[in-house]
């Protein structure tokens, strides 16, 4: 998990972990025979250095976690191991097995979680530096490697296989679960961020400042907590446990699950990013794209401060200042509004040009097209120009 949904802290624990309550309860009373869980490398990892760690490692204290979301993973991944060999409520003499699935952080095609916020801050130039040194190093899993996993530990949980002897070898074990090649999470996403034609973080932040940008705004967003699940509340720039995920260096070897469950990954770090850039390519190519925030504050800025000194009564408390400004650059009101009314003019005709151009190369969001480049301009135009031309 990541962004503001980690800050909904009484959402969290209701999912993670009354909802495993429910689950577990329901598979007691229903009798299902098996359960694996679903679980996170933040169980063991909460900012430590791990290289190569293993399931022996204990878990992370759950005092220590700096975010809700690890802390009760960790409580529910707990839950369920504790329940492995639980008889059934009837007592009919058979039980749950259960186990638990650590996986690396995910991606792939469809992947919602994180490759959806980093590809949308990357669109509007919000990703302005790397965190931590070029050498730390994390692990990624495809997600079809996951799938696998999880059919893998399923089967690792019948107990009707002769060598099993009525104890499945999954029974009550957790098991890391990655494509096995740990690597920097910005030379990962590299390629991707290169395909979609997105800047690339240039400079570095170390981790302590990294930290504290990340605690500003989480007490930012903690304050603003009621709207946090409202679709239109934009998510933090970075929090806490993001800054340890991709600034300190945590990969784990599955060589538990390729010894007990049989798992060896079916794709390839290179192949699973060339899927995934194609999914991203072709799912860019059926929305809007447009400028950067920065491009964005400076046409709305400037446009709202040349009406502002046009036509707004002095006053208004920064209409002085702005009619000040507008008058040392173009020497007269006359000039002033001139200017603003000639760049409206460009904008409507614009506007007016990308909806017949995007009718022709991307109709499903022609008016969408229209509306933004009517209050960006040539800024927006100028993405859509780029489109037809491919």
């Amino acid at each position: 998990m990541s962004g503001k949904e980690m800050l909904q802290f009484g959402r969290v624990d209701e999912v993670n972990i009354s909802g495993t309550c429910l689950v577990l309860e329901a598979c007691l009373e229903f009798e299902i025979r098996r359960l694996v869980y679903l679980s996170t490398y933040n169980v063991v990892f909460g900012g430590k250095e791990i290289v190569s760690g293993n399931e022996s490692l204990p878990y992370f204290p759950i005092e220590d976690h700096v975010d809700s979301y690890g802390r009760s993973k960790s409580i529910a991944e707990q839950l369920i191991l504790r329940h492995n060999a639980r008889p059934f409520k009837k007592n009919n003499g058979k039980c749950l097995f259960t186990c638990a699935i650590r996986p690396a952080a995910i991606y792939g095609p469809g992947e919602e979680r994180h490759f959806p916020r980093i590809v949308s801050l990357a669109k509007l130039g919000l990703l302005p530096f790397k965190i931590g040194d070029s050498d730390v190093k994390t692990d990624w899993v495809y997600v079809d490697n996951l799938v696998l996993a999880l059919i893998l530990a399923s089967m690792g949980l019948l107990d009707d296989v002769p060598s099993n002897e009525r104890h499945p070898v999954a029974a009550g074990q957790p098991y890391f679960i990655s494509d096995g090649s740990p690597v920097n999470t910005f030379e990962f996403l590299q390629p991707l961020l290169k395909s979609l034609d997105y800047d690339l973080p240039k400079a570095s932040l170390s981790v302590p400042r990294a930290l504290l940008l990340g605690r500003i705004f989480w007490a930012i967003y903690t304050v603003l907590h009621p709207w946090l699940n409202r679709w239109w509340f934009p998510q933090p720039l970075i929090l806490p446990a993001e800054v340890y995920k991709v600034g300190v260096t945590h990969y784990f070897s599955f060589l538990k699950a390729k010894q007990e469950l049989g798992y060896v990954p079916v794709v390839s770090p290179r192949e699973g990013m060339a899927a995934t850039i194609s999914y991203w390519q072709e799912r860019k190519r059926k929305t809007l794209d447009g400028p950067t925030i920065y491009a964005r504050l400076f046409v709305v800025i400037g446009i709202a401060s040349l009406f502002s000194a046009a036509y707004l009564p002095v006053d208004i408390a920064p209409v002085p200042l702005l009619r000040a400004t507008s008058l040392f650059f173009f020497r007269s009101m006359r000039v002033v509004r001139t200017i603003f009314l000639l760049a409206m003019a460009a904008h409507i005709g614009e506007a007016v040009y990308a909806w017949h151009l995007a009718k022709r190369v991307d109709t499903e969001n022609a008016r969408a097209w229209f509306w933004q480049t009517l209050v960006f301009g040539i800024r927006s135009l100028r993405f859509l120009m780029k489109r037809s031309k491919s």
